[in-house]
Formats: structure tokens, C-alpha cells, sequence
């Protein structure tokens, strides 16, 4: 097994390399390159905190609306983690669990865990806004 993830890093890294030539190309190139990434990092920084002002404003509390902005953040990330999860605990179940009874067991609980902790994370925000908007007034 470690051969198999040694040969796998060692074609990632070889495949994944990019050749940089030098050019005769005047610095300002380099230059507006910095300035549009630094740009695009403020619009993404003001894009957030305008997303968190309207879950303030939204809830009306900023403890509330901070905690809905997480929430929000959570329940999105949640998925591709999912199922990156649910990946690796099939490969363990079903690939490595036909030789090994004990990995088979180990794989079917982090199957169970990683679903069981992505339903909790979609359904938490719809939760959270209903005892809050719903309840709270």
C-alpha cells in the first residue's frame, strides 16, 4: 500500500510541475499581475463582509447574523468534504475489506460518521434559522 501512494505522489509531483522560462518581457507585466491578484483579494474581502452584514441585518442581532454567516459556510463546504469522506471510507470498506475483515468494520463506521455528520451539517442552518427567525420574534 505504500509503494502504491509513493508511486502515486511521485507521478503527482512530476505531472504536476510547470516549467517557467525567463523572458525579455519589462517588469510592468509582473507588476499588474500583483496589483489584479491583490484586487481580486479586496473584492473577495468586501464581497464577505457585505454577505455578513446582510445576515446581520437579516437577523437582526450580530451575534445571530455571525453565527448564520458560519452556518452558511459550513453547510457549503460541508459537501465536497462529504464526499471526499465517503470516498475514502468505500475504499477502505469495499477495496482494502476484502482482504481485511477489521478495515471492512473500520470503513463502514467512517461511512456512517461522515454521512451522519454531513446530514447534520445541511440541516443545522435550516435548524438555526427556524428557532431563531421562528421563535426568538
Amino acid at each position: 500500500m505504500k509503494k502504491v501512494i509513493t508511486i502515486l505522489f511521485v507521478f503527482l509531483v512530476l505531472f504536476g510541475t510547470v516549467s517557467v522560462y525567463a523572458t525579455s518581457a519589462p517588469q510592468n507585466n509582473v507588476l499588474t499581475s500583483e496589483t489584479t491578484s491583490t484586487t481580486n483579494l479586496v473584492e473577495l474581502k468586501e464581497k464577505a463582509l457585505k454577505s455578513l452584514e446582510d445576515y446581520q441585518v437579516a437577523y437582526g442581532d450580530n451575534t445571530y447574523g455571525f453565527a448564520a454567516y458560519i452556518l452558511n459556510i459550513i453547510r457549503i463546504y460541508s459537501i465536497p468534504f462529504g464526499f471526499i469522506g465517503i470516498v475514502i471510507a468505500a475504499i477502505y470498506r469495499y477495496v482494502i475489506g476484502i482482504r481485511k475483515l477489521d478495515v471492512q468494520d473500520k470503513g463502514f463506521g467512517v461511512l456512517v460518521a461522515i454521512i451522519t455528520v454531513m446530514v447534520i451539517c445541511q440541516v443545522l442552518p435550516l435548524i438555526f434559522a427556524i428557532v431563531v427567525r421562528g421563535w426568538r420574534g
